[in-house]
């Protein structure tokens, strides 16, 4: 490298910079070393695009719907139908790609070769804590197509303050490295589904800017068109060009707590009713547990338009944790709490462990907070807040969270919430 400010840039003629010497006094500079690069990456890109790569999975290297709900129970506890109902659905999108967009050819399919296999997207209802976002993060690890997860409550329709529906796919295109035919394979998961239900079935001379806007918003890209989509976000940068991305090929899973639908069901069910033979009809439904009957009229009655339940034909529902499920989450993924901060005190050559009453405790204190598994860890964290500050200061080897421990920090957690409410 040259630091005589003398020289100048053989490319642009700048002097006065660091440059970089070649052959026969030839100069560069690092801004012309940096547009080189991005010429030669869109020359890639647009090599790309006219002649498409082999693909990148074939059908006998597919993960099959099995070994997708093994890899989830590694990390997800509980919940078999819901794994299934999604193991299913991944596992047909990677058949769908690999016949549609890979063009792969399979002998067994050619009497069916005029079928077109339509996708099904999924949605997902089930209580705060449930596993709903775990197990799309779960199964992003495992997958081999661009996979992404988007919240729904920013959204506004277009024109109004928040994010616009295309920035869902703006962070598809994002994760799939700006290349447009992988973000075209791709699966998007849509986290809180229901903050975006109709207000309400009243006319109203405001609009639903957040709800039913932001429903009819998203229905082309459920069902499936071009859409332009701005690479960089949507208002920040009014400036740059717009990608036309397919979503015929792209899969959406969507998930909500959807908070209140169990009086949807009930009403349907018509549980409420009084008589002798009402109560024969009623008296197997399991009334602590509504949601295992969730219809999709019961989510167009708690504000979903029929249109967009029409565009996500695949429900499940998942299932409300008990105690022997809470339990076992505190210990017993490959994620758990309790191994997330044994490893971290094990960087501090501590050794931690707990209590099984301390557990117990834990766990009977996050059923009477109805928070689910995110109880479970809030629980955990003001247990080992003080013990995080003072245990590495101990010079200890080894320390036990103890019953005693846990209800003295616990308290007194609560204590102190309650002395600054009044």
């Amino acid at each position: 490298m040259s630091r005589n400010k003398s020289e100048k840039c053989s490319f642009c003629g700048r002097s006065g910079v660091s440059l970089f010497e070649g052959l026969d006094g030839a100069y560069i500079c690092p801004d012309c070393i940096e547009n080189g690069h991005n010429i030669l990456q869109e020359m890639e890109r647009e090599q790309e695009r006219k002649n498409p790569s082999q693909p990148s999975f074939s059908l006998k290297d597919l993960p099959q719907p099995q070994q997708i709900k093994a890899f989830l129970d590694q990390y997800v506890i509980g919940q078999d139908d819901a794994k299934r109902y999604l193991s299913v659905a991944v596992y047909n999108h990677y058949k769908r790609l690999a016949l549609s967009v890979d063009k792969v050819s399979v002998p067994a399919v050619e009497p069916y070769k005029d079928v077109e296999i339509e996708k099904s997207n999924i949605i997902m209802v089930g209580p705060t804590g449930t596993g709903k976002t775990l197990m799309a993060r779960t199964i992003a690890k495992l997958l081999t197509v661009p996979f992404t997860i988007v919240d729904a409550t920013v959204i506004t329709e277009a024109g109004y303050v928040g994010e616009d529906v295309e920035s869902i796919l703006t962070r598809l295109y994002q994760e799939a490295d700006c290349d447009v035919r992988k973000a075209e394979r791709g699966i998007v998961f849509i986290d809180e589904i229901d903050k975006i239900a109709r207000k309400s079935d009243n006319p109203s001379i405001t609009r639903d800017v957040s709800g039913e806007g932001v429903q009819q918003a998203l229905l082309k890209l459920l069902e499936g068109s071009v859409v332009n989509v701005p690479p960089k976000g949507g208002r920040k940068h009014p400036e740059q060009e717009f990608v036309k991305i397919n979503t015929q090929n792209i899969l959406f899973i969507c998930g909500g707590a959807f908070d209140g639908i169990e009086r949807k069901i009930a009403q349907r069910l018509n549980t409420q009713v009084v008589g002798f033979e009402a109560s024969r009809q009623t008296h197997r439904i399991d009334r602590n547990n509504l949601l295992q009957y969730v219809a999709p009229q019961d989510l167009k009655a708690f504000g979903l338009i029929p249109e967009i339940v029409g565009r996500l034909p695949i429900l499940t529902h998942l299932e409300p944790l008990d105690r022997n499920a809470l339990r076992a989450i505190l210990t017993e993924p490959k994620n758990a709490i309790t191994k997330q901060y044994q490893k971290l005190l094990a960087m501090d050559g501590v050794k931690l462990t707990f209590e099984e009453a301390a557990l117990d405790y834990i766990v009977d204190k996050a059923i009477e907070y109805k928070l689910g598994a995110r109880g479970l860890r809030s629980l955990t964290e003001t247990v080992m807040m003080d013990l995080m500050y003072d245990i590495p200061e101990q010079h200890i080897s080894s320390y036990e969270v103890t019953r005693a421990v846990a209800e003295e920090k616990i308290n007194r957690a609560d204590t102190e919430r309650l002395r600054s409410a009044i």
